[in-house]
């Protein structure tokens, strides 16, 4: 352990990684709920059993890929915002073949592979101005949130009004209010785990209620899920070859690139690993294993993997090395026995983790400069755009365009990066296209 961890250095023992590796695995443990629930929505062989399966171990692939290649204390596991995009946009709404979808997640982490090893990321990254960025993470949240609330019942979309709130008299929603509740006190108390003890306690509420529906018969919890639909692709040039096909992967790579740098960056520094000139510690090798993450993802049959902000609830428990990402990965594996039980969790306790994930992702907000009118009105139509269209893209492209327009109508076009002219003048060219088909 210590050849392999450097575990004297960091001031770290094997009890305390396992602790926090233990407290991260139960911080996340939610999005082997989650995750299937909302791809198993696809049906035609992505169901809840496949996508567990394949959830459980990209995520510890990941995880244990970032344990080995760049020992830090972080783990990873399909990103919450783009599954939701990845199911309800690109699948649902665009309709696309999920097969087709897994392509777009599996050319992006090739992608993203190579731009790491290349030592290009962050170049990439700078293509897009860091409003704009912290604006793409609040709209995704917003996004997810309205998918979290429409899903339980909480919200009513359509009717006399765009919005209205449910009956709370309906058990289902009466259940996902109480939910909501539970996960927002633990948190605010700061429990460990609190989202996956939110949904555990609501799942056992629900069992009175006639919403929690347990098996006809029950052979314990020790038994495996169905497979992963693996390596199911289309590389057929006609899919790929075309813009709506490149918006799709254009999305899932930066969405991807953002949320790695920005959770690197923080949780590195929460535990103090950062150098002093300020950079971080196997930050390539970090990289490579986010990326080899979304791949394997793809190839078992899952949206996007990344870095996990959950990771700083381990690094707040004493984590310090790889051993606790090698750790969580392991538990991720061992969760794989206990499908049965996740199996059994209704969609009032599964989809207020969704809520609160995305209320958890607006606290950028406070960081985007809304006092200059060039940075703030972009920022602001990224954000509406993305709940209101249902399309985390179209935030992306108006968000865009208007930093564009409004950086040059006052002179100051040394601000804009020369990557972000391109996809200015792409954007542009898609809105026109769209405009003359309607």
């Amino acid at each position: 352990m210590e050849k392999l961890f450097n575990l004297q250095k960091h001031g770290a023992t094997v009890p305390r990684e396992f602790l926090a590796g233990l407290t991260t695995f139960l911080t996340m443990a939610y999005i082997l709920t989650v995750n299937p629930r909302l791809l198993g929505e696809i049906g035609n062989g992505m169901t809840p059993g496949a996508v567990f399966t394949a959830t459980a171990i990209a995520s510890a692939i990941a995880t244990l890929c970032m344990a080995f290649f760049a020992n830090l204390p972080i783990a990873l596991a399909p990103a919450m915002g783009l599954n939701a995009f990845f199911t309800y946009i690109v699948v649902q709404k665009m309709g696309y073949p999920w097969q087709l979808a897994l392509t777009a997640v599996f050319m992006e982490g090739i992608f993203f592979i190579i731009i790491s090893i290349f030592n290009v990321r962050e170049a990439v990254a700078g293509a897009v101005p860091a409003n704009l960025k912290k604006a793409l993470a609040v709209g995704i949240g917003l996004f997810i949130a309205l998918i979290g609330f429409e899903k339980t019942g909480i919200i009513k979309i359509g009717g006399d009004s765009l919005f209205g709130l449910g009956k709370l008299a309906d058990p289902g929603v009466f259940l996902a209010v109480i939910g909501l509740v539970i996960i927002m006190i633990l948190h605010s108390l700061t429990v460990p785990g609190a989202i996956f003890i939110g949904i555990m306690v609501t799942t056992i509420l629900g069992i009175p209620m006639g919403i929690t529906k347990l098996p006809e018969s029950w052979n314990g919890p020790f038994s495996m899920p169905e497979m992963f639909p693996r390596f199911k692709f289309d590389f057929s040039l006609p899919s790929i070859l075309n813009f709506k096909f490149f918006t799709v992967f254009f999305t899932f790579l930066f969405a991807d690139v953002f949320n790695s740098i920005g959770i690197l960056v923080g949780v590195t520094t929460q535990a103090g690993l950062v150098e002093k000139d300020g950079t971080i510690p196997r930050l390539k090798q970090a990289f490579l294993a986010d990326a080899v993450g979304t791949v394997a993802g793809a190839a078992l049959g899952t949206s996007t993997v990344t870095s996990s902000v959950e990771s700083a609830a381990g690094i707040a428990a004493g984590g310090r090395t790889g051993l606790t990402a090698l750790f969580t990965g392991l538990l991720f594996l061992v969760a794989l026995f206990f499908w049965p039980v996740f199996r059994i969790v209704p969609v009032a306790a599964a989809f207020p983790a969704l809520i609160f994930a995305g209320l958890l992702m607006m606290s950028p907000a406070v960081e985007i400069n809304f006092k200059d009118p060039t940075e703030g009105v972009p920022a602001a139509l990224a954000i509406i755009m993305m709940p209101f269209t249902h399309s985390i893209v179209d935030g992306i492209i108006y968000g865009v365009l208007s930093y564009v327009t409004l950086k040059v109508v006052t002179r100051r076009l040394k601000e804009i990066h020369a990557v972000t002219w391109l996809f200015f003048v792409v954007f542009l060219f898609k809105v026109v296209l769209d405009g003359v088909g309607k």
